[in-house]
């Protein structure tokens, strides 16, 4: 592994990278260098204002894949931030390529991801440190009720836009507790429908939250299984209590499921809503996001 140390901020990769084209940036203050996507991303304050740089064709630690892979996958996924228009999404400013690799420069967004996995050991470590996970599970049910309506917002307008929402988790979403404003901050993997799961049980996202044709080779994915996104990432990340255990268990069991009633933070009649949209059979799902939204609201008012 080969160390650096840009303005202070220590990482590492597989192999020498000369990044002295940063400094016309301005300075580094913070990086994400543990992705599996095969990408490194800077926090960079260039004194007036911040961007969120990411690097993708570099020989990362985690990488899953090749530097050329990755490359072409961020290209790929700069037309979906171009073609996709949301308030709460972040913006894309400009891209290019730099010799072997590919550079995005998006505006900066305050906040915290709500699956900020390289922070895990530290969590481990010390039991005082709260997780945002954590911190968001203890906001007010309005604050949380309120972020979730940006999840319903954005994952309408991916499917007027054309597209199918692919690895949309809570790692893609991030929290701003001071201004509680929600940002959605990572939609590379996004495709244009119509589409299918071409890669069979290993079809991109985390098995936390993965629809059953999300394991199928061949398998439709459309607004439906987005609809099953949205509803596990209800009882996931909003609004629901899982043990340890009963998380491993999708890992064991390849299959979402939602906790008890007991452990939901919201009336019966939304937690009823949020299990028909992760009906395992997709003809009992609601088949739009809007058909979702009317009845999540419509219950909610109760």
């Amino acid at each position: 592994m080969v160390n650096y140390n840009l303005d202070g901020v220590c990482f590492s990769l597989k192999a020498e990278y000369d990044f002295s084209w940063l400094k016309s940036l301005g300075t580094v203050f913070t990086v994400f260098s543990q992705n599996d996507s095969g990408n490194i991303s800077f926090g960079i304050n260039s004194g007036h204002e911040k961007w969120f740089v990411k690097v993708a064709g570099l020989k990362t630690s985690e990488s899953i894949r090749t530097t050329a892979e990755a490359v072409e996958a961020l290209k790929s996924a700069i037309a979906i931030y171009e073609n996709i228009k949301h308030p709460n999404l972040i913006e894309l400013v400009k891209h290019y390529p730099l010799e072997d690799t590919y550079i995005a420069i998006f505006k900066w967004v305050e906040g915290d991801c709500l699956f900020d996995y390289w922070n895990f050991e530290k969590y481990h470590s010390n039991s005082q440190i709260i997780s945002p996970a954590e911190r968001f599970k203890q906001l007010p049910v309005t604050q949380r009720i309120k972020s979730a309506d940006i999840l319903f917002s954005f994952l309408d307008k991916i499917s007027k836009s054309g597209y199918v929402a692919v690895d949309f988790y809570d790692g893609s979403i991030m929290y701003d507790f001071f201004n509680n404003v929600t940002t959605i901050c990572d939609i590379d993997f996004f495709r244009k429908k119509p589409t299918k799961n071409n890669m069979g049980e290993d079809y991109w996202g985390t098995k936390r939250l993965k629809a059953p044709e999300e394991y199928i080779i061949n398998a439709v994915i459309d607004e439906t299984t987005n609809v099953y996104t949205l509803g596990a990432l209800l009882f996931n990340s909003y609004f629901g209590s899982f043990s340890k255990s009963e998380v491993q268990l999708r890992y064991t069991q390849n299959q979402f499921i939602p906790c008890s009633f007991e452990k939901w933070d919201l009336n019966k009649a939304c937690y009823d809503v949020a299990l028909k949209a992760v009906e395992l059979d997709r003809t009992k799902r609601y088949q739009s996001i809007k058909d979702f939204y009317t009845a999540w609201t419509l219950e909610l008012s109760k």
